[in-house]
Parts: structure tokens; C-alpha cells; sequence
């Protein structure tokens, strides 16, 4: 029995070995091609190998467990970024904001999607990804429902592209609507989708701004728990009654996502250790996404055609209303 079970685990060895690899790899290289994130640089990769090169059979099974445990183990590892202390010390209006960015975002984006016509799943992506944080997100949505790797790799791809454009974008409009560095910051940290586009859009603006930015975005992490468990209870619901054994009401890694948060905001753990916690977190969401990219057929995302696109250009466009307002009424207040 012993000797069938190393067999059987031997099996996922060689795709987890790769998506590791390529996983650290992404992480060295990150800093140099910023605003790029090691999340996004292995999807990518991922992509790039599954539709330029053949995939060895080989990296398969390792492949299925990258996709789902350790991916819900970074997203659990997440927490660990977020003290609870530093996002309510930003004010009763910049957390009104935060929580209206995400919620407004996420609302108006699932009923465009459904006058656009896009796959619900696919709407579910692209509005979590746009409202909360990105990449990120998008998986964790992916996780809690039914969707493909091809609606995945097209959320993902939004984000990026609109999150790039948001760098520029969000320091130019700060500077128009006439906002100091504070407000500044809290409008990119609302309005920009990836940590990383926020770091080089608050940079922008400078240090100040920039300290904000990341507050206000850690912020709308946080909301990553209660967007994922109402997504696994609106899919438990829809799911049809086969007699199998449904989901849980609240996925398992969400109540972990919500621990960490717990043990970061009571100051558990001493910097060395979340320093470690943070670079295990990248690099499991990392290997995560490199094994979606690694099952992503481009025509199948062509096939959607524009209206995912569409949707995005909603989406920011949502996003950046509720962060002008709640940016201009803290500027107004604190004049």
C-alpha cells in the first residue's frame, strides 16, 4: 500500500516542481519589469507555453493541485498582510469609500455584464477582480465558482490592461481635480487594481501618497472574505441538487483568509515571520496562476469577442466615479 501511494503522489511532483520554478523566477524578475506582478508574469508565462509549445502530460496531475489547494493557501496567507488597526485608522469616510468601491463596483458590473450578454461566470471575474484586488481576486472568484481557465485568463488579461492604464491615469486625475498628496493616495488605492499598479501609480504622486495608496488598497483586500463567501453561497445555490456533497456554506480557505487578518491586527507574529508568510503567499498565488496560464487557448478568449472589454472599460469607469467622490467630499471636510 505504501510503495501505490508513493507512485500515486510521485505523479504531481514534476508540475509542482515547474510552477515553483517558474514561480521564484517571476519573483526575481518582478522589480525590473514593474508594474507587472510575479502573479501576472506566470500566467503569463503560462499562457505563452500552452499556446506556443507543447505541454508534457507529465505536469498535469501537479498542475490540478497548484490550481486549487495552494492556490486557496495563498489566498489564505493574504490575510497576513492586512492589520485591521491601520485600515480604520484612515477615517469613517475613506472606509465608507472603500467599502462603496468595491460594493458599487462589484453590483454595477455583474448587471453591465448581464445586459452585455457576458457568461455569468466570466461576470463574476471581472467584477471581482476590478473592485477588490486584481489578480488576486480573480482567482479566488474562480475558486468559489464554476469557472474556466479561459474566462480566467480573460478577467485577468482586463486587469492588467486597465490597471496599467490607471497608473498614469490616477496621478493625472488627482493633479486635475486639484488633490493633495493624502487625498491622492486614497483615490489610486480605491481606483487601481493591482497592488503593484497601485506602489507604481502612488510612486507617482511620491511617498506620502504612496503610503496611503497601499492603506486604502489593503482595504479593499479585506473585503476579498465577505465578496468570496457570498459568491460560494450564490454558486451553492445555483448549483443543481445531483445528490453529491454540496460546498460548504463558507469556503474553508475563506475562514483561514479571515484568521490571518485576525492574527496580524492583534500583532501575533514578528516581522520576520510575515516577511516569510508574504513570500510564500506570492509565490503559492504565483504558482497558482501559472498553472491556469498553462491550461489557457488563446482563440478561446478571442472567441468571446469585445464585450468582456466593454465590461472592464465599465467597471473602471464605476470605480474611478466612487473614488473622485470619496476623494473630493475627505478633501472638502479636511479643508
Amino acid at each position: 500500500m505504501l510503495v501505490t501511494d508513493r507512485i500515486q503522489y510521485r505523479q504531481y511532483f514534476p508540475g509542482i516542481a515547474v510552477a515553483l520554478a517558474v514561480s521564484v523566477l517571476a519573483i526575481l524578475v518582478a522589480p525590473w519589469v514593474s508594474p507587472l506582478s510575479p502573479l501576472l508574469i506566470t500566467m503569463l508565462a503560462g499562457i505563452a507555453w500552452r499556446n506556443l509549445f507543447p505541454v508534457p502530460e507529465q505536469l498535469m496531475p501537479g498542475n490540478a493541485i497548484v490550481e486549487k489547494p495552494i492556490l486557496r493557501f495563498g489566498i489564505v496567507l493574504l490575510g497576513l498582510q492586512i492589520a485591521a488597526g491601520d485600515i480604520i485608522n484612515l477615517g469613517w469616510i475613506p472606509l465608507l469609500g472603500i467599502v462603496a468601491a468595491v460594493v458599487i463596483t462589484f453590483t454595477v458590473t455583474m448587471a453591465a455584464g448581464r445586459r452585455l450578454e457576458v457568461d455569468r461566470r466570466l461576470r463574476m471575474l471581472i467584477a471581482s477582480g476590478f473592485s477588490i484586488c486584481g489578480a488576486a481576486a480573480v482567482a479566488g472568484a474562480r475558486s468559489v465558482t464554476d469557472a474556466d481557465d479561459d474566462d480566467t485568463a480573460t478577467a485577468v488579461a482586463l486587469v492588467v490592461i486597465f490597471g496599467t492604464i490607471m497608473i498614469p491615469a490616477g496621478p493625472a486625475l488627482a493633479v486635475l481635480f486639484g488633490m493633495d498628496a493624502k487625498t491622492a493616495g486614497l483615490f489610486i488605492g480605491l481606483t487601481t487594481h493591482e497592488v503593484a499598479q497601485v506602489v507604481a501609480a502612488g510612486g507617482i504622486v511620491g511617498a506620502t501618497a504612496l503610503a496611503v495608496a497601499i492603506v486604502v488598497k489593503l482595504g479593499r483586500v479585506l473585503l476579498l472574505a465577505p465578496v468570496m463567501a457570498a459568491l460560494g453561497l450564490l454558486n451553492r445555490q445555483e448549483l443543481p441538487d445531483t445528490g453529491r456533497k454540496r460546498p460548504p456554506l463558507v469556503p474553508y480557505f475563506v475562514l483561514g483568509f479571515i484568521a490571518c487578518v485576525v492574527i496580524r491586527s492583534v500583532d501575533l507574529l514578528p516581522q520576520p515571520a510575515l516577511d516569510t508568510a508574504a513570500f510564500i503567499q506570492t509565490a503559492a498565488l504565483a504558482m497558482a496562476m501559472f498553472a491556469l496560464g498553462l491550461n489557457v487557448h488563446l482563440r478561446s478568449i478571442v472567441k468571446l469577442g469585445p464585450r468582456p472589454a466593454i465590461l472592464g472599460a465599465i467597471a473602471t469607469a464605476t470605480i474611478i466615479i466612487v473614488g473622485l467622490v470619496t476623494s473630493t467630499v475627505t478633501m472638502h471636510l479636511a479643508s
